[in-house]
């Protein structure tokens, strides 16, 4: 199985999962489903793809990827891992009144 991004001609990524990249990627670049995001979106580029042995690591990946902001998308397209990291790392909660001033 593989994971792969797409940028779409809007500028937006597409997260997939496939067993046959190939087939796939035509699918999406021919429009083959009209309720497919990239449907309205072509033409597509392929960004990225890695691949699994194990189908529902793959499908874990995917899901994980689809949640990240794009910068972290950008930084596993580019291969960035320093900066995947520390996008990763978990942000400090602030709490409510913190911005609030005392009178």
């Amino acid at each position: 199985m593989k994971v792969y991004i797409l940028k779409c001609s809007d500028g937006s990524y597409y997260t997939g999962v496939t067993s046959n990249l190939e087939k796939r990627l035509k699918q999406h670049q021919d429009g083959a489903f009209w309720n497919c995001y990239t449907f309205d979106k072509r033409p597509i580029l392929l960004m990225f793809y890695r691949e699994f042995i194990d189908n529902m690591e793959a499908i874990a990946f995917e899901k994980q990827v689809k949640g990240w902001s794009r910068a972290k998308k950008e930084a596993l397209i580019n291969g960035d891992i320093t900066k995947l990291k520390e996008l990763s790392k978990s942000k400090k909660q602030v709490s409510p009144n913190a911005s609030s001033s005392s009178a």
